[in-house]
């Protein structure tokens, strides 16, 4: 399928995508969202993906909402028309969680305000020294709670270190955000894209349905106690075991060979 407001390819079960407009740093636009949100809940029916990357051209990864196309109209909405938007950005983080297929953001240079969640919505971040990741939401008058940041920024770093970012909106640097565990990795800038695509071609070689009931009980346990988290875990895991995956990884064992995974 082709998107107009960023790049977007598959090849060999992995969905790259591309905020492409360098010049600005890759902003995103009220089309880009509409757009990102539509292909992510559109992965849910597409067994040809099974992991998808997104990071931006030009050594940065977003730089937020664009000043000029999406900030200044909002300052002529009224509340109602103010709601409309703040629904459709919090569309994308629902579609991005709920859609199966694991999602790696790969993260160089700017990854600021709407460009952070993204990030943050992610599965998987691999981040380069060179990454300035900052929610920067109250340097522009706002809270930090937007898009889901108050609820997903703590389950990845932590209650205290997500409040510092909230409320000063301050950048945290590459390997800060690899030491408090936003990023699964650093790498140079020039590996950056590498590194990205091998991380998700090792997902998409997994199993399929296996790896989205993961990324499905990641999410679901949130609000669970742990009785709860192991009785949905058992009806999740018994769920795989009739995958003819799971039938394959025995007949590879057995055969002292490694699985080849066919995702059904």
């Amino acid at each position: 399928m082709t998107y107009r407001h960023f790049g977007y390819a598959a090849q060999n079960a992995v969905g790259r995508i591309t905020l492409d407009r360098p010049e600005r740093k890759n902003p995103l636009t009220f089309e880009s969202y509409a757009e990102l949100t539509a292909l992510f809940r559109a992965a849910g029916s597409d067994d040809s993906v099974r992991a998808f990357t997104i990071t931006g051209a030009g050594g940065n990864f977003c730089s937020g909402g664009d000043v000029h196309e999406i900030i200044a109209p909002l300052l002529e909405r009224d509340t109602k028309g103010l709601m409309a938007f703040t629904a459709m950005t919090g569309d994308l983080v629902k579609a991005m969680r709920a859609c199966p297929q694991p999602i790696i953001a790969a993260v160089d240079g700017v990854c600021a305000g709407a460009g952070a969640i993204i990030a943050m919505a992610s599965d998987l971040r691999v981040g380069t020294p060179a990454a300035r990741v900052a929610f920067l939401f109250n340097r522009v008058g706002l809270a930090g709670c937007d898009m889901g940041a108050c609820a997903l920024l703590p389950r990845i770093i932590g209650q205290g270190r997500a409040s510092e970012l909230l409320y000063l909106g301050r950048s945290m640097s590459g390997a800060e955000g690899e030491r408090w565990g936003f990023f699964n990795r650093l790498v140079e800038s020039e590996a950056l894209a590498a590194e990205a695509a091998g991380l998700a071609a090792d997902i998409a070689a997994g199993p399929g349905f296996a790896n989205g009931m993961t990324k499905r009980m990641l999410a679901m346990e949130w609000a669970m106690s742990l009785e709860q988290a192991i009785e949905a875990e058992a009806v999740a895991q018994a769920l795989c075991m009739t995958t003819g995956d799971f039938r394959r990884a025995y007949d590879a064992f057995v055969a002292k060979q490694r699985p080849v995974f066919q995702h059904d």
